[in-house]
């Protein structure tokens, strides 16, 4: 299931990758370079709208002290509403770039294609050496450790991009540029 070629203008771009790989900085460049605004909203953005009683039940969200991470059924379905909602924004005119973490990898991804259905969606695939990945998560302080090494190759599995960047020697800024080319005629 290749991601089809983006022609025409792009509606929402998705960085995928795992904590810690710089998606947010490169979403943050592309906001900044790009000549229309875009909004941005990232996975985290979802996670700090809920309520902490979520984050400590098994049909929330919980986060092992190994890295994990284990989204229950009321986080899905809020999931899904943050994602349709996003998907509406657009449609009514808004330009997007999310950031997200494939936890569960094509299913994840299965999940955005229903919600962005009919839109122009540029697939970027974020990726990280794990070790890299583990230096910059150690240096934050919101990270639980092991994040980074967990998911630095798994969100990736059975995903196919339009695009791929890796953050490990090359500066958010090249990132965004290369994507950036990518979207402009």
């Amino acid at each position: 299931m290749f991601q089809k070629e983006v022609k025409g203008m792009v509606d929402v771009i998705i960085l995928n990758g795992g904590s810690s790989s710089g998606k947010t900085t490169i979403a943050k460049c592309l906001q900044n370079s790009l000549p229309t605004s875009w909004l941005r909203f990232s996975i985290d953005d979802l996670i700090d709208a809920m309520p902490d009683a979520m984050m400590e039940a098994d049909s929330g969200i919980t986060f092992g002290d190994d890295g994990s991470v284990s989204p229950g059924t009321e986080f899905r379905t809020l999931e899904s509403a943050w994602m349709h909602g996003i998907g509406e924004m657009i449609r009514r005119g808004a330009r997007v770039i999310i950031d997200d973490v494939f936890i569960s990898g094509v299913d994840s991804c299965n999940r955005w294609k229903a919600a962005l259905e009919g839109l122009q969606v540029l697939w970027v695939g974020v990726f990280c050496d794990p070790i890299v990945a583990s230096v910059r998560e150690r240096e934050r302080a919101d990270r639980v450790a092991g994040m980074a090494v967990s998911q630095a190759t798994s969100v990736h599995v059975g995903i196919h991009y339009n695009i791929k960047v890796d953050t490990t020697k090359t500066s958010p800024e090249e990132c965004a540029r290369i994507i950036w080319q990518k979207i402009t005629p």
